[in-house]
Order: structure tokens, then C-alpha cells, then sequence
């Protein structure tokens, strides 16, 4: 099993779409709304220099965006 936390908010399209891609995979993952927690939202800056979302950590591995090449790879489906 993967280690893989989402950055998220609630508003954010693309965020859902990793989510539908996570489902249809059945993938297990955290979420985390950095909107509320101010400290996962430092940390996400820290990870990766930018303020967007949706920004996936497979077992230590980036992914910004929804980048189903790069989550297919990090995941092995």
C-alpha cells in the first residue's frame, strides 16, 4: 500500500478529479483542506514552492496538478 496524502481545497475542480481517479483506482489517501490548517499549507509550500492545488505526495514522490501519467508511475497502475 502507498503512503499518499492530497493538498486540497474545497473548491478546487481539479482536486475532485484526482479524487474520482483515486476511487476508480482504489487508491486510499489523506486529504488535506489547506484552507483550514495553516501549518499543511506551509508544508506544501515547502515541498514545492507554490501556492496551487492539487498537490499529491505518493510515498515521498510530487505530483502538481492532475497529472494521471505521473500518479500512474508513482502508484503502478
Amino acid at each position: 500500500m502507498h503512503n499518499v496524502k492530497m493538498y486540497t481545497t474545497p473548491t478546487c475542480v481539479w482536486c475532485g478529479k484526482v479524487k474520482e481517479f483515486f476511487k476508480q483506482n482504489n487508491v486510499q489517501y489523506k486529504e488535506i483542506d489547506v484552507s483550514i490548517d495553516d501549518q499543511a499549507a506551509m508544508e506544501m509550500i515547502e515541498k514545492t514552492g507554490q501556492m496551487s492545488v492539487p498537490v499529491i505526495d505518493i510515498d515521498g514522490n510530487i505530483v502538481l496538478g492532475y497529472n494521471v501519467p505521473q500518479m500512474k508511475q508513482f502508484l503502478g497502475v
